[in-house]
């Protein structure tokens, strides 16, 4: 355990304060578009838990929310404060209180980093405060939370850059028009081919060398490997855990299954597999689609689909490839329905196959009704367009007895009537606009 007296703890606090004032000052800085949503809750007793991918935005969306508020900051993710012993979190208090002065808000960053730090949240919570805590870890902070916190917690999850917020930070107009010049739609294609193959982390968005952003993104994938999973978890199997990761993240957008990572691997048993799949999905590197059923057993036990938290990260680790557009503009669907599903708690995600294997990339569920169904394709005209995937749509549609069917392509817009059912034609780059 670490052992730091209070001067040592005041000095880490105040670079940590100056550090985030330059980054402030001299950074470009967004404001996300969860923002307006959350920031009606500041005020609230309750405390906000913000979630998401490691070096996703979460600290500036968190100093965002606490804009104008006096407030005091410390960041656990920080190689002087490593294994803090919990014993000296009144200490660290102390050490703001003589940094910051008087202050009501206190935002802890990266908080899991701590052993113990759910007591000590809990404690400065019934004190007053008003607390704002960060985590790069969905399981871990959930576990305490529900432990420790339950009913006085709210969830916040934050992505990379959406699309819309990417075209935001290059001063591009993100508001929705009812047509677009060809000088226009020109622009805005290029900025999602730029999208696709750099992602949205906002780092490597900020960063623009694309050489330098692809090994910032390499940099990135490794430390969440590593500091977030094999350490984390005490995994003695290095080259293992690794190349399982690789093969998640190389098999994008695609069905895999415990068994088969299992068998791939070598692994001892299919809960050794699962284990170490869920540990790359707590990281919010990877996350999982489960096959739409109405029986549960047949969902739990169908192959998931993975997909990657960020397209450019997925280029950058070295799966690069010109056929794999069509699966990258799934990926990036996915990603986007995920941002949509963490404002509105009522969305459920699945993907639809048949015992003929017709499939359906995106199954909208809320509530007990299914709402919409999502084919993704990469086309740029209708006749590019396979009639497979237009059959899957309506097949399934007739099936679930939804008639809201969406075929999300590369170019291609339009209505028109197949099987009797009505299938409307998006191009991506409107889509992602919302």
């Amino acid at each position: 355990m670490l052992h730091m007296n209070v001067e040592e703890l005041k000095a880490v606090v105040a670079d940590q304060r100056e550090e985030v004032g330059r980054a402030l000052r001299e950074e470009r800085i967004i404001d996300r578009e969860a923002l307006e949503r959350w920031r009606e809750w500041i005020e609230s007793d309750m405390i906000k838990v913000v979630m998401g991918a490691r070096r996703s935005g979460k600290s500036i969306f968190s100093l965002q929310l606490l804009r104008g508020k006096s407030h005091a900051y410390v960041n656990f993710d920080d190689e002087r404060l490593v294994d803090l012993d919990a014993s000296q979190l009144n200490l660290l208090f102390e050490a703001l209180l003589q940094v910051y002065g008087d202050f009501k808000f206190i935002l802890l960053d990266e908080v899991q980093n701590v052993h113990g730090w759910e007591l000590f949240v809990s404690r400065l919570r019934r004190q007053g405060f008003n607390l704002v805590i960060t985590g790069s870890n969905a399981k871990l902070l959930s576990k305490e939370l529900a432990t420790h916190l339950t009913g006085r917690h709210i969830p916040i999850e934050i992505f990379p850059f959406s699309f819309r917020e990417f075209l935001e930070f290059d001063g591009l107009v993100t508001e929705r028009k009812a047509a677009y010049s060809t000088r226009e739609k020109a622009v805005l294609m290029g900025k999602l081919q730029e999208y696709i193959q750099g992602g949205g982390f906002p780092e490597a968005v900020r960063i623009k060398d694309a050489v330098k952003a692809r090994m910032y993104l390499q940099t990135l994938y490794s430390t969440v490997v590593t500091k977030d999973v094999i350490s984390r978890h005490r995994i003695r199997f290095l080259k293992t855990i690794r190349e399982i990761s690789n093969y998640l993240v190389s098999n994008f957008s695609q069905p895999v299954s415990f068994n088969k990572v299992k068998n791939v691997f070598g692994l001892q048993s299919v809960h050794t597999s699962k284990n170490y799949v869920s540990y790359l999905e707590e990281t919010y590197l990877i996350f999982l689609i489960e096959k739409y059923s109405r029986k549960r057993k047949e969902s739990l036990n169908s192959p998931k689909k993975v997909y990657c938290i960020d397209c450019g990260m997925i280029n950058a680790v070295g799966f690069r490839s010109s056929e794999n557009l069509g699966r990258l503009m799934e990926n990036a669907v996915a990603v986007e329905l995920l941002r949509r599903r963490s404002e509105d708690p009522s969305l459920e995600l699945y993907y639809w196959r048949d015992y003929q294997q017709r499939e359906v990339d995106f199954v909208l569920k809320g509530g007990e009704a299914v709402r919409e169904l999502l084919q993704v394709t990469y086309s740029s005209g209708r006749d590019e367009v396979e009639k497979r995937e237009v059959a899957a749509l309506t097949r399934a549609g007739r099936e679930l007895g939804v008639d809201k069917l969406t075929v999300v392509t590369w170019d291609h817009e339009g209505v028109e009537v197949a099987e009797g059912r009505e299938v409307r034609f998006v191009p991506l780059w409107k889509w992602l606009r919302g």
